[in-house]
């Protein structure tokens, strides 16, 4: 190279956007369905245009033709690249159409943990109400007749049972 830069001046640009960027933008956003996405293909296709200035030369053809053509091509080679790629993660509002990462589990570890230490300091009476209601799911009067308790003695022990998890927990945690 000479060194000089013989790239066509950022009017060039401007005058084609000006007068095909609306054009381009619809035609992705239709092609792809992902306006951020179709705001990039635009952008691929008009620093193609300033790359090759050539292509618009007098007896060429038509600019929007040219831009429509690239445009298109833009649009298959992400295609083709993403198929040859490992899928994408999602990202939030994307439109990548891929498995969600899992969420990062370690809280739910740390809060087995500490329930499990919670549930140590209650009594064998007041884990027996609460796996019950909570693990198999009753309703009081269900806990109660299968504990063989009054009803009464099965939500005074899930109360108090419940007092010592959100001093382990926090109040605000349980509440949520």
């Amino acid at each position: 190279m000479s060194g000089l830069d013989v790239r066509p001046p950022a009017t060039f640009i401007e005058t084609l956007y000006e007068e095909h960027g609306r054009v381009l933008l619809n035609y992705a956003k239709r092609a792809t369905g992902d306006r951020c996405f179709a705001e990039d293909v635009v952008q691929e296709t008009l620093l193609r245009a300033w790359r090759h200035p050539e292509s618009f030369e007098e007896g060429r053809g038509s600019a929007r033709g040219w831009l429509l053509t690239v445009a298109k091509n833009v649009i298959i080679d992400h295609a083709r690249g993403r198929s040859a790629r490992p899928a994408e993660v999602a990202q939030a509002g994307g439109s990548v159409a891929t498995t969600p990462v899992q969420v990062d589990h370690a809280q739910g570890v740390v809060d087995a943990v500490v329930l499990h230490r919670a549930l140590g300091e209650l009594s064998a009476d007041h884990r027996r109400v609460l796996a019950e209601l909570y693990f198999l799911g009753r309703s009081d009067s269900e806990a109660a007749a299968a504990l063989g308790l009054p009803v009464g003695t099965v939500k005074s022990r899930s109360y108090y049972a419940l007092g010592v998890l959100r001093k382990w927990f926090g109040v605000s945690r349980l509440a949520a």
